[in-house]
């Protein structure tokens, strides 16, 4: 525990790195594909600190309220565990990950059993039923998941999380094929989807050796990591300020039927006082500091995970605050990282 003094900026640029070095991911070679029988022609199945100083408190501001977008059925089964893991209660894989991987199965059944009709009626060459095998393998995946793991991500929730998010669904069509590399990727109006590699790395930040009730996060997107916090979390809150956005992380996230998600559009600056105190908090934007009104809305050991910094100047670092007592939080300063800006307002 640091010194106590005045509010710190949180651009501090005394920081201890620990680089991301993830290589890419070497995709699965396509078979070549051969012309269609349309007598014979048949579906193909889908594979089942640095220690800062403390910070005081001013007043939260605004508030928001949180809407659920799904209305399915928790289903009450066990987890499938991560090989060569050892898990504490507070490790566990959350419950729902045995329902998504069914819904995310029967997807991708429906689009390859899709993809193998459409081709065997027009006599066409299957690339299209070829390539969606590929692309939803479970083994494109697990191959992601061992480099989280040799890149030092060892938390049994976030790997097993990792694992069972279908990432292809939350990016366009035509980047499909690089939705398994340690990449950003475009999702329009100036967005981007992280990088599995950073995506891994915030939320065991703020979820290794607890157990989460109640998480925030700023900056939904497309939907990607609020997907995988479902898989960590008991429930999962996410603000946009973008709609376009908002709406597409409906869209993208109706099908795989989470019940824990509440998406808002709203300001995520000012974070959700109404369902707040959260017991992590993460900012998947970054700006020159943490706005207070979210430090306010963490619990009181809770932990929250942003990149802090210009993003003209290059030079952010993934800031790590634990809230430490009614009006202290601890800061620590962690990796560099290059996220796009955290803004006011909603569009």
């Amino acid at each position: 525990m640091g010194a106590r003094r005045e509010p710190p900026h949180m651009t501090d640029e005394r920081a201890k790195r620990f680089p991301l070095a993830l290589a890419d991911l070497v995709r699965e070679p396509r078979k070549p594909a051969g012309r269609a029988d349309a007598s014979r022609a048949k579906p193909a199945a889908a594979s089942p600190g640095k220690p800062g100083a403390l910070r005081s408190p001013t007043s939260a501001t605004n508030s928001g309220a949180a809407a659920s977008i799904f209305s399915a059925k928790q289903i009450p089964v066990t987890a499938k565990p991560v090989p060569g893991a050892t898990r504490s209660p507070a490790q566990a894989p959350h419950p729902r990950t045995s329902a998504l991987r069914t819904a995310q199965r029967g997807i991708e059944r429906d689009a390859l059993n899709g993809a193998a009709n459409a081709t065997s009626k027009k006599g066409a060459p299957n690339v299209a039923l070829a390539s969606t095998q590929t692309l939803t393998s479970e083994r494109v995946r697990e191959r992601m998941v061992e480099r989280l793991r040799t890149n030092g991500i060892t938390d049994p929730r976030v790997l097993n999380a990792m694992s069972v998010v279908p990432r292809h669904m939350f990016v366009d069509p035509g980047l499909a094929a690089q939705a398994y590399e340690d990449a950003a990727l475009p999702i329009g109006h100036h967005q981007t989807i992280s990088k599995p590699s950073v995506v891994a790395r915030m939320i065991e930040l703020v979820a290794t050796g607890r157990t989460l009730d109640k998480v925030l996060e700023i900056g939904t997107g497309c939907g990607y990591q609020a997907a995988v916090l479902s898989q960590v979390a008991k429930e999962v809150y996410s603000i946009e300020r973008v709609r376009p956005l908002s709406e597409r992380a409906k869209l993208n996230l109706r099908p795989l039927r989470v019940p824990n998600i509440r998406l808002h559009y709203g300001d995520g600056r000012l974070g959700l006082p109404a369902a707040a105190p959260f017991d992590a908090i993460v900012i998947a934007c970054a700006g020159l500091d943490v706005p207070q009104a979210l430090l306010d809305q963490l619990a009181v050991g809770g932990k929250l995970v942003a990149p802090v910094g210009s993003q003209a100047a290059q030079s952010q670092v993934l800031t790590l605050v634990t809230r430490i007592s009614a009006t202290q939080w601890r800061e620590s300063q962690l990796d560099r990282v290059f996220f796009v800006p955290l803004k006011s307002g909603v569009i």
